[in-house]
């Protein structure tokens, strides 16, 4: 098993203090989020895993099998964001347009059993998933539980439809598992200490 994890320091924007994390799965060497991908690792990499559809990073870049949550709907941004229906009825989302349109080879999944032995729970929404790697006693959080700066916590963003203790509620199963390592997309590895913190 090996797991490899950095922090992407770009100035400002999404990818400061992002997490760059690769993971050996068996026989596949998967990376999750990917975002400025090391030439060694990029050749040993089978496959893409992405924690949220907006997380497609460098995914396309990349030209490996991905296998992601499905993007939002017009639907969606109305019930997530509060957003007027006859603003966006009948619009597309552009993250990962270029994968739905045959662009590479996609496979979209929800909350439950994911290949690579990945079972995936729902996070803040059902498109932003929280990855359980059983294998390695470890979590991928995806947005849902983020450290910017702060500790690791729910993250809510700009979502209209649920709250802290909604989204608290959702992800206390995780606590049924024997977590060890916790691994946000955005700020430092933890542990299962920092997770009961954040679920009690």
């Amino acid at each position: 098993m090996a797991i490899v994890a950095s922090r992407l320091e770009r100035g400002g924007g999404v990818a400061r203090g992002c997490l760059v994390l690769w993971v050996e799965l068996g026989n596949d060497f998967v990376l999750f989020d990917p975002l400025a991908v090391p030439d060694e690792l990029r050749e040993r990499a089978t496959a893409v895993v992405l924690t949220a559809p907006y997380h497609e990073r460098d995914a396309r870049r990349l030209g490996l099998p991905v296998h992601t949550p499905p993007a939002d709907t017009w639907q969606d941004w109305v019930e997530k964001f509060g957003i007027d229906p006859d603003r966006v009825r009948g619009m597309e989302s552009e993250d990962l347009a270029w994968l739905r349109a045959g662009g590479g080879e996609g496979h979209f999944h929800g909350p439950g059993t994911w290949p690579f032995g990945i079972d995936a729970y729902a996070g803040r929404e059902d498109n932003d998933l929280i990855l359980w790697l059983p294998s390695i006693g470890a979590i991928v959080t995806g947005d849902s539980l983020s450290d910017f700066g702060d500790g690791l916590d729910i993250w809510i963003g700009d979502r209209k439809h649920v709250t802290r203790d909604d989204v608290a509620q959702r992800l206390r199963p995780l606590l049924d598992l024997p977590v060890e390592l916790v691994l946000p997309a955005h700020g430092e590895p933890t542990d299962r200490a920092a997770l009961e913190h954040v679920l009690s």
